[in-house]
């Protein structure tokens, strides 16, 4: 049995903004500058290992007392959605059962991060209550055209209890701590017996994967 923990992470935002780019730096490390609209939402899956401190050590000796590192096997299940406003509908078939979620907009765009807050209102209102939140703004190559400070992004994060990160899907920019950062918020599940309780066990994250399912 695998003792892989699944992760189901959804991002949201408006059309544009990069969404699609960050899923394909992530899991392929591959940046196509040119791409067709997601229609509906595509799927794209990728396992890492992070460390975890143990914080329920107790041992004494000289030895052991040094900080003990365990890991998690992390198994992201990640759904890009579409931007555009009619798919809007489906977003809930994508984030009903999801451990996070990722909201971006374009740092270069004052309407794509204006959109968020429709789509937090929306995740407050339907989403898990103990959904792991993110504000990404995307496309930090861009940065001498930003319209949107880096300020003014950590306090509407702040606004909705989210954390806060800044990426570039083009220059690969934070865009692994991205996804880690999510990793490490999201809680480990109930163990039996060594092995994770999950849902969807069904499905096989074992290895990263550049094929999409575009779901309409």
């Amino acid at each position: 049995m695998s003792n892989i923990e699944s992760v189901k992470v959804v991002l949201l935002g408006e059309s544009g903004v990069g969404k699609s780019s960050l899923c394909l730096r992530f899991v392929t490390n591959e940046f196509r500058p040119y791409s067709e609209a997601t229609i509906g939402a595509s799927f794209m899956s990728k396992s890492v290992v992070i460390p975890m401190e143990n914080k329920n050590s107790t041992s004494t000796t000289t030895e052991d007392s040094v900080t003990k590192i365990n890991q998690r096997n992390i198994g992201f299940k990640i759904w890009d959605t579409a931007g555009q406003e009619k798919y809007r509908s489906l977003a809930p078939m994508y984030y009903r059962g999801s451990s996070a979620a990722i909201l971006v907009y374009d740092i270069t765009k004052p309407g794509s991060f204006a959109a968020l807050q429709d789509w937090a209102n929306e995740l407050k209102q339907n989403a898990p209550p103990d959904l792991v939140l993110v504000v990404c703004g995307n496309k930090l190559d861009l940065n001498e055209d930003r319209l949107i400070d880096r300020g003014t992004g950590e306090k509407y994060a702040n606004s909705i209890d989210a954390m806060y990160i800044e990426t570039s899907a083009k220059d690969g920019d934070k865009v692994e701590s991205l996804f880690l950062e999510v990793a490490r918020k999201v809680p480990p599940p109930l163990q039996l017996g060594g092995e994770y309780l999950e849902e969807d066990a069904g499905l096989d994250l074992g290895q990263p994967t550049e094929q999409s399912r575009s779901c309409c």
